[in-house]
């Protein structure tokens, strides 16, 4: 009996034709993985094409409460963003995928695991990384990055074993999805200057369509994760995939995005992600209203090594425990409701409230009933510029020099 490899499936052509090629170059009997991250295929058609290619067993699950509740809300909670922009919707699928794999590998007793990235992607690092770390004994195979077939080889390569594809056009660009958000790639956007045209959105209405009138809605936190919206209670799933829907309608969520690769090269990107993009506005007020200001910004901090982290398929790994019990701790007060504006490809946030909020009305208030004690200001402010007073005494005034403005002149000697 031939060993097994656990392939990661998605039905395309190129996964397609890797059972075949799997099978004649290294040996291996192919048992195909597919995974529901809320991508909107119907993952039991791909398990059923993947027997069909010739995969002696395919496995197909829905992976969609695990990769919200464990990886896209500690992301959030985290407020990780990629350089500022990107929600990292990708990024967060893939240490799951490999980790999922990597359960079906010991289920088979496979000897290897195989996935469909190319040589110049992010990807292939996030896999990768994953299967050394989580099981460094599974060989790993990539084909994409050893074969040099073209679309028309591979449709050939196919028929000429009796494997049934679709000969569709192909499209322009290259996209990814899940539920957390639609990434799209290559041909017109391959050049930064050029405007995204609109076939490259699916999820989101042109902002100059949408709706003349603005829409409310609201959002309950608690310890940083949602939990409602508009007032119900709701799973993880079904909340995101309802503010897709209510934001995407809006025009909300299109990010245009030139970021560095972690492969060396800057890859010009366009990302759909409206309920990412209305959660992280939503989550990053609730946090003004909850969190001191020496934890906010050391947050900020931290968010940032989290999106590092994560864009570099570092997730398993002990520096990212370290990182979230600190965001665990960090959001044990980040609990409320923020109110949300959504207009015309924007979410505003215009309300905040919570149990646990340090804003104090009595203590900002200019009307009467302040218990804010505007004599003792006199005190700390002499305090407070001791020490910039005395360096200009004894330093940047001292003989006459007086101060230079920053740019305009070189230091006195």
């Amino acid at each position: 009996m031939a060993e097994k490899i656990i392939l990661a499936y998605s039905g395309g052509l190129d996964t397609s034709v890797m059972v075949p090629w799997i099978k004649e170059k290294y040996g291996y009997d192919v048992v195909t993985y597919t995974c529901d991250l809320g991508q909107g295929d119907n993952i039991e058609a791909i398990r059923q094409k993947a027997l069909k290619t010739g995969a002696v067993d395919a496995v197909a699950e829905d992976a969609r409460n695990l990769f919200v509740d464990h990886f896209v809300f500690p992301a959030l909670m985290a407020g990780a963003l990629y350089e500022g922009k990107y929600p990292l919707a990708t990024a967060l699928g893939r240490p799951l995928i490999a980790k999922l794999m990597v359960d079906v590998a010991r289920k088979y007793e496979a000897k290897a695991v195989a996935h469909g990235c190319t040589g110049k992607g992010n990807d292939q690092v996030r896999f990768d990384v994953t299967f050394q770390t989580l099981a460094p004994d599974l060989k790993i195979v990539a084909p994409v990055r050893e074969w040099s077939m073209t679309r028309p080889q591979s449709i050939e390569f196919c028929k000429a074993r009796g494997i049934p594809v679709e000969a569709k056009p192909e499209s322009p660009y290259s996209i990814d999805q899940n539920l957390f958000g639609r990434s799209v790639e290559a041909g017109l956007l391959e050049d930064p200057w050029d405007e995204a045209p609109e076939e490259a959105f699916a999820w989101t209405t042109d902002p100059r369509k949408a709706p003349n009138e603005p829409e409310y809605i609201e959002i309950e936190f608690d310890h940083g994760v949602p939990i409602g919206l508009n007032g119900v209670k709701m799973d993880g799933v079904p909340l995101i995939e309802k503010l897709n829907k209510i934001a995407g309608a809006h025009g909300i969520g299109r990010i245009d995005h030139v970021e560095n690769r972690l492969v060396g090269i800057k890859s010009r990107e366009i990302y759909e992600a409206p309920g990412a993009v209305v959660l992280h506005e939503a989550h990053r007020e609730m946090e003004t209203l909850c969190l001191s200001k020496p934890a906010a910004r050391f947050k900020t901090m931290v968010s940032q090594e989290y999106a590092d982290l994560i864009y570099n398929g570092l997730w398993f790994g002990a520096f990212h425990q370290d990182l979230f019990a600190f965001v665990a701790s960090n959001q044990r007060f980040v609990s409320g409701v923020a109110r949300v504006k959504l207009y015309k490809g924007k979410a505003f946030v215009v309300g905040r409230k919570s149990e646990n909020s340090l804003y104090s009305k009595k203590l900002a208030t200019y009307d009467e009933g302040s218990d804010y004690d505007q004599a003792a200001a006199q005190g700390f402010i002499k305090l407070w510029g001791y020490g910039q007073q005395t360096q200009a005494k004894l330093q940047l005034l001292k003989g006459g020099r007086g101060f230079d403005l920053p740019g305009l002149a070189g230091p006195k000697e």
